[in-house]
């Protein structure tokens, strides 16, 4: 049964510049429907569903992004759709959501969410939200951690206790929190059994986590609480002063790595991808006969492991293996799918070239 002091806050301010030429300013990766009919944005919200209604689902975004959110969430109170005026990294945007939440409910739990991950098993992946929520009722701040399935080494990783059981609902004391590994670190933390993918999925009451803010970036927890009333006609216009002013850093860096009161969930397995590339999503799709994947019209001879994504243009592949074909009308995409972790570094490039029309 949902609990009326439980409320989301989803993080959807990010660029997805590894999903150009799909991903834009104004039409983010959140926004788009990289893995199935929905948008990631509102898949976010469906699995949510049963635990959190859209009354008490809180986004924080960007101003880009703003009007499309809105637009593809109609049951999400216009309201509770944030701007932020600058990008300033988690832990400003979640200590903004934790002050708006605690204002209009003192007793508010807060469970922070990213916008842009696919879960393929929403029902065992609720199962250890709900265990969380009562966690961080406590006094906790909680956060997930995922079995890893192989040595990644482009996620951070979270520590538990030597014996810790993946699948879980006993939350356990974080031993610490690990930057994203070289192979052979990561490989090590593999064998070892205790460290755990950290997924960037927290559960805090609202006061614990702006108590937290005060002692560990007492600058950001200033700024933040001398904001007026949510909903007031000034707040906007002190947001706009306020937080760009605010340290650009993550809650993880900031807050998580120095807390003594970091709980963790050693989740098992529920279906999660990060889909942080065009070979992410590649790894999620159907495939055909030869591991090719298409979004469009395809015609593929001697041609193995493709990615191909042009609307509805057809698109002829003849000897070419392991290929990101994405198309659209102002920019085509052509990449080894085992580089497709660099795409954004294009959209540096474009930046430093001022093609704004392109971003």
């Amino acid at each position: 049964m949902p609990k009326p002091n439980q409320y989301a806050l989803i993080l959807g301010g990010g660029r997805g510049t590894r999903f150009w030429p799909r991903s834009r300013r104004r039409n983010a990766k959140q926004v788009l429907s990289v893995a199935g009919e929905r948008t990631l944005i509102q898949a976010t919200v469906d699995r949510l569903a049963p635990l959190v209604p859209p009354e008490r689902i809180w986004v924080m975004t960007n101003e880009y992004l703003r009007a499309e959110i809105a637009r593809q969430l109609p049951e999400v109170p216009a309201g509770q759709i944030l701007a932020e005026p600058a990008q300033r990294n988690t832990a400003p945007a979640i200590g903004l959501g934790a002050v708006v939440l605690q204002s209009i409910d003192p007793d508010a739990v807060m469970g922070v969410f990213p916008a842009d991950h696919v879960i393929g098993k929403p029902r065992q992946f609720l199962r250890y939200v709900r265990s969380a929520y009562r966690e961080a009722e406590k006094g906790s701040l909680m956060v997930l951690g995922l079995q890893p399935r192989w040595p990644e080494t482009g996620y951070g990783y979270i520590e538990m206790p030597n014996g810790t059981e993946p699948g879980s609902l006993n939350p356990q004391k974080v031993v610490g929190f690990r930057e994203k590994p070289d192979l052979a670190t990561a490989k090590r933390y593999l064998a070892a059994g205790r460290y755990f993918w950290n997924a960037g999925m927290f559960f805090w009451r609202a006061d614990v986590f702006l108590a937290a803010l005060r002692r560990h970036l007492p600058k950001c927890a200033t700024l933040l609480s001398a904001l007026p009333a949510f909903g007031s006609r000034p707040f906007r216009s002190q947001v706009q002063r306020a937080f760009p002013v605010c340290p650009n850093v993550s809650v993880d860096f900031a807050i998580l790595e120095k807390a003594n009161n970091v709980m963790g969930l050693a989740c098992g397995d529920f279906g999660w991808s990060d889909v942080g590339s065009w070979d992410a999503v590649y790894e999620l799709l159907p495939k055909d006969g030869e591991r090719n994947v298409s979004r469009s019209g395809l015609l593929a001879v001697a041609s193995r492991g493709n990615y191909v994504d042009a609307g509805d243009k057809l698109v002829a592949l003849l000897g070419v293996d392991d290929l990101i074909v994405v198309d659209t009308p102002d920019a085509l995409l052509v990449a080894r799918r085992d580089r497709a972790q660099g795409v954004g570094e294009l959209v540096k490039l474009l930046e430093r070239r001022r093609r704004e029309d392109l971003l």
